[in-house]
């Protein structure tokens, strides 16, 4: 797993000894000997992970973090500060500041590689759906990056999981001055009510009594409705190998006791503001999937759909010796709506339209908006005889009761012309049976408009 790691110290023994270590894991390193330099090859996107000093010339680490998590275009890189700096206020002022994690001098080298691997996967993935997001500004979406700037990380949903009373009545009770905090104190029950809480972060106790802690977070991480939800750990000093292993496993951060307030409260939000920014970005790339197969009017879906789907069950007609109908169908004098009541009520007739067809039709049906006030209906497993009947049933629906437009002021009578051929001859080229089907309703808007003509292979 190769990563471009930036490591920023004044010192250059220190540099040297960081880029010693990481070299020698396969990472790639840069360096900078100031909090400018930093703040410029971040700016240019030449770096995957920051290992950041504090004590610098010119702009103190402190200053440094904060202006990279507060900017929107770097606020996704991981922050590490490793710093002589030892005191909890120092370690809480990072942590404030944005820092992922809060390193002391001398850092073994165990503890740093466990911790740049970690980030190094939650980066990449970051990344990926950064990427993945990329054309959803370019058909209007609005990125995600200033909301999680402007995120506080507070107000999140956390499950703890710690069957030692004191210490989870005491945990619960920091948390709740910022979180709603649901307590698990039965490990063999923490991941069905981790899966159906919809939880924002999973606080689980490493030392819990005939339980592996690890393999909780382990089975979190393999199960589909937790598996994005991050990990905060804890553990007794002694245990602190072991969450290096869970570092390995998915887990995204952890604590040692006794815990300090001030840092669990920094923690939990950090990984609360990431969780959300990773859902804005999933949540960003699955609307562009649905906007690129959607009509934005209608809500049915669009031609380039259809087509490629079309394809798809047409095959499978064939090969199963399944029939398939597939039906044009034409809002009969469309012009005429947008001339005399506007635009706008052509629109509202449009969506209406598309409203009606739902109701008509089933579930295995595909309905496409192919352009401008022409449909195409594709009926899997259906005959010329049932197709028909649908076909008539959906006339009457539009024809038998007038839309309402220009938010229901006015009502206007529509109809429509069906052009319906059906898919029976095995290998038929998709094109010929949607030009069958063309030529039907060629001859249903010739022969008076308002009904159904039916064409047979």
């Amino acid at each position: 797993m190769s990563a471009r790691i930036l490591v920023v110290d004044d010192v250059p023994a220190n540099v040297k000894l960081l880029e010693a270590r990481l070299s020698a894991e396969y990472f790639d390193v840069m360096t900078a000997s100031n909090g400018t330099e930093a703040l410029a090859i971040c700016a240019r996107a030449e770096c995957d992970i920051i290992l950041l000093d504090v004590m610098m010339p010119d702009i103190d680490g402190f200053e440094v973090c904060r202006r990279l998590k507060t900017d929107p275009a770097t606020h996704h890189i991981p922050v590490v500060m490793v710093t002589a700096l030892d005191s909890p206020a120092d370690r809480n002022r990072g942590l404030e500041a944005g820092a992922d994690d809060f390193l002391t001098k001398p850092v073994s080298d165990v503890v740093l590689i466990a911790r740049v691997r970690s980030l190094t996967r939650l980066k990449m993935m970051t990344d990926e759906l950064r990427m993945r997001a990329i054309t959803s500004l370019e058909i209007g979406m609005q990125a995600p990056e200033r909301s999680a700037v402007a995120d506080t990380g507070k107000g999140g949903r956390i499950l703890l999981v710690d069957d030692r009373q004191s210490s989870y009545e005491r945990l619960a009770g920091l948390l709740a001055a910022e979180h709603t905090v649901d307590v698990e104190p039965n490990p063999t029950e923490a991941l069905f009510h981790a899966a159906e809480g919809n939880y924002d972060l999973l606080i689980v106790s490493l030392d819990l009594n005939n339980f592996d802690g690890l393999r909780l977070c382990s089975q979190a991480r393999s199960l589909e409705r937790t598996r994005h939800v991050p990990i905060l750990a804890i553990a007794d000093p002694e245990n602190s190998t072991r969450l290096l292993r869970g570092l390995e496993i998915g887990v995204n951060d952890y604590l040692l006791r006794p815990i300090d307030k001030t840092e669990l409260l920094a923690r939990a939000r950090t990984q609360i503001r990431r969780r959300r920014y990773t859902d804005h970005l999933r949540d960003n790339v699955q609307n562009s999937i649905e906007m690129a197969i959607t009509d934005a009017l209608t809500g049915l879906h669009n031609r380039r759909y259809m087509e490629s789907h079309l394809a798809t069950l047409a095959e499978q007609a064939s090969t199963r010796g399944k029939p398939l109908a597939l039906m044009i169908l034409d809002i009969d004098y469309f012009k005429s709506i947008n001339d005399n009541y506007g635009h706008d009520a052509g629109d509202d007739v449009l969506r209406e339209f598309a409203v009606r067809v739902r109701k008509s039709i089933r579930g295995i049906d595909l309905a496409c908006r192919y352009g401008g006030e022409e449909f195409v209906i594709v009926m899997p497993e259906t005959d010329l005889h049932v197709a028909g009947m649908v076909a008539e049933r959906l006339r009457r629906s539009i024809a038998g009761e007038p839309f309402a437009v220009h938010k229901g002021t006015k009502r206007i009578e529509v109809t429509i012309s069906i052009g319906l051929t059906t898919l029976e001859q095995k290998g038929e080229q998709v094109a010929d049976v949607l030009k069958r089907a063309d030529t039907a309703l060629y001859r249903a808007k010739h022969d008076g408009r308002n009904r159904v003509v039916s064409q047979a292979a």
